[in-house]
């Protein structure tokens, strides 16, 4: 599982990585709070999805301590506003120090936006897409985002989908967390 290649002993899951962290840890307030857990908000789907990206060839640890610093640069994630960015948006957040400056990233996040702003007049909204779509095996999955955005391979999918519920492994089933998820998830998303 690629969340847990923080810690220096390579543990088997996420879980075991955040034992005996404190709950005032990055990755324990993410593993209690986030990991896993269903979204709701297309806006909150959208962060998830472009955080995930700007994660990719780095650290998850990185993404969660800039996570406020992207909130901010990428105006809270609101879809309408980042799809409209233009080049001087771009130059904004390539020189903004506290996010990651990457040019392909940041594109990829603007026309995402633009393809969820599509997929929200289409089917509702973003998460109604991703309803319409389960379940799909992982490779399923991969194919689907690969055609519909940008900057999302096989891991990134992945990490998404797990994350915000639609594929399992997020967490083990002796796990706390797992059982308050399987509380907050819809009937039809568990199966």
């Amino acid at each position: 599982m690629a969340k847990a290649t923080f810690n220096m002993e390579k543990p088997k899951t996420y879980c075991e990585a955040v034992e005996g962290y404190s709950s005032t840890n990055v990755h324990r307030i993410y593993h209690d709070k986030a990991y896993g857990f269903p979204i709701e908000s297309d806006h909150e789907l959208f962060e998830r999805l472009i955080l995930e990206i700007f994660q990719a060839g780095l650290s998850w640890n990185t993404i969660l301590n800039k996570q406020g610093n992207f909130k901010a640069a990428f105006h809270h994630f609101h879809l309408q506003t980042v799809a409209s960015y233009q080049e001087a948006d771009r130059q904004r957040l390539l020189n903004d120090a506290g996010i990651i400056r990457n040019r392909l990233k940041i594109d990829a996040s603007i026309h995402n936006a633009t393809v969820i702003i599509q997929l929200q007049k289409e089917f509702g909204s973003f998460k109604n897409w991703l309803d319409h779509h389960h379940p799909k095996t992982k490779p399923e999955w991969v194919l689907l985002f690969k055609k519909t955005f940008k900057f999302t391979g096989g891991e990134i999918v992945n990490e998404f989908l797990m994350s915000t519920g639609y594929l399992p492994g997020a967490h083990t089933e002796n796990c706390p967390t797992y059982r308050e998820i399987l509380i907050a998830s819809p009937a039809w998303l568990k199966g």
